[in-house]
């Protein structure tokens, strides 16, 4: 009997130590779970547009700095802001009193070199005349050779005087032009038909134009045809392509939206502070004239729109579990070795386009990604490999991989301590 009685209390031992050791456990797991706030979200099946943001600079078509090519004091301006110049019509004049004297110098030492010229042509005919007289007397004997020697010297000298005579002459008349057209750049004239937009002169004020030519006027041509240089990524520059459509905000109508057309990405490469961009020109329509030049654009390209398509939020390709979450009972079914392979993938999730910013967060419409989010099935985590396609930098596309509509998805881990001890806020 007595052995009995020790056998039932060795059992009853033993079931009490086993069951205070797997409350012990549970309760361990609890802790484990609770030290954890999870933030879940659904998968949702919507529209998902693909975006490329630049900003950019409000130009006319043609515009043209027209400019002095002489140096002077501004004596007249027929132009002011705003106003509408045909081709050739004077817009400005400067002081042309020391131009004009020039060209009249110019004018009589053209003159005077003319006459020398004339000069040296008459001394060119007595030199031939006595050459040809003592050339006779020679012939019969009659003087020295000598003085042959000297006629045919003099000859030759007074045709090289006519030629020096004429080389002077010819500069003269180059001066006297040169004058002549420095006097006629005293008066500005319009190239071209258009609008005056800036003026930076005042008469009396002085221009040089010793290095370059200082600009008197700018004229837009035509102000019903603008476009807007937008700087590009060179992350998103290969989605664009001429003939694209694109949108446009600019601060002086922040209710409007403006439309316009890709007409060329240019190829030249613009770095500042080691960020690449290309110029993409958008050509926009401005007949009611309500957008000016050096306006600022924000610019929208539309490249990619998918409707009714399966979604994710971008924080859930971001998401990797701690190492608490996936040691546990709530671990999911591919262990230690799965830990290590999201480790891996959560480095290329650094510099996946879907958790990027708007403007580059878009994957390519040619070649989708492949990357991996973590399920709740009420219980664990489990890892789902996914196929992503078009993403606006918030939502992204899901083109293939073992989710459905309403299923949750994990977005973020806290812990207790980072939370401060408070009640769990969780969606679910």
């Amino acid at each position: 009997m007595r052995r009995r009685v020790g056998i039932a209390v060795g059992l009853a031992t033993v079931l009490a130590l086993g069951g205070g050791w797997l409350v012990l456990d549970a309760a361990r797991a609890s802790s484990r779970r609770s030290d954890y706030k999870l933030e879940k979200t659904r998968v949702e099946r919507g529209d998902v547009t693909g975006r490329v943001t630049a900003t950019g600079t409000l130009t006319a078509l043609v515009t043209v700095q027209v400019g002095s090519q002489v140096s002077g004091r501004i004596a007249e301006l027929y132009a002011d802001f705003g106003q509408r110049v045909k081709r050739g019509q004077v817009i400005a004049k400067l002081d042309s009193r020391m131009f004009a004297a020039q060209a009249e110098q110019g004018r009589a030492n053209t003159e005077a070199a003319g006459g020398d010229l004339e000069k040296a042509r008459a001394q060119l005919e007595e030199a031939e005349r006595k050459l040809k007289r003592t050339q006779a007397l020679a012939d019969q004997n009659l003087i020295a050779h000598a003085e042959l020697d000297t006629a045919v010297s003099a000859a030759k000298a007074a045709r090289a005087a006519v030629a020096s005579a004429t080389g002077s002459r010819s500069q003269a008349a180059a001066s006297y032009n040169q004058a002549r057209v420095n006097l006629g750049y005293t008066t500005i004239v319009s190239p071209i038909n258009g609008i005056v937009i800036s003026r930076n002169v005042d008469v009396g004020q002085t221009v040089a134009a010793s290095l370059q030519a200082p600009t008197l006027f700018t004229i837009a041509e035509d102000l019903s045809k603008m476009q807007v240089h937008a700087a590009v990524s060179e992350a998103d520059v290969g989605r664009l392509e001429p003939g694209m459509p694109a949108t446009f905000l600019v601060d002086a109508y922040p209710d409007r939206k403006f439309k316009g057309v890709i007409r060329q990405i240019r190829d030249a490469p613009q770095t500042l502070q080691n960020v690449v961009t290309y110029d993409a020109v958008v050509d926009v329509d401005n007949a009611e004239l309500h957008l000016k030049p050096g306006m600022t654009a924000n610019v929208t390209f539309v490249y990619a729109e998918r409707k009714g398509v399966l979604r994710i939020p971008s924080a859930a390709l971001r998401f990797r579990p701690p190492e608490e979450l996936l040691a546990g009972p709530g671990k999911s079914g591919d262990g230690g070795g799965g830990k290590k392979k999201h480790k891996k993938a959560g480095k290329g999730a650094s510099t996946s386009p879907a958790a990027g910013t708007p403007s580059t967060a878009s994957a390519s419409t040619s070649a989708a990604a492949t990357k991996s989010v973590w399920r709740w099935d009420g219980e664990k985590l489990r890892e789902v490999p996914v196929e992503l396609g078009v993403s606006d930098g918030n939502k992204v596309e899901v083109r293939d991989g073992a989710l459905g509509e309403g299923d949750v998805l994990v977005t973020d881990a806290v812990s207790k301590s980072e939370r401060g001890g408070g009640k769990n806020k969780g969606l679910f």
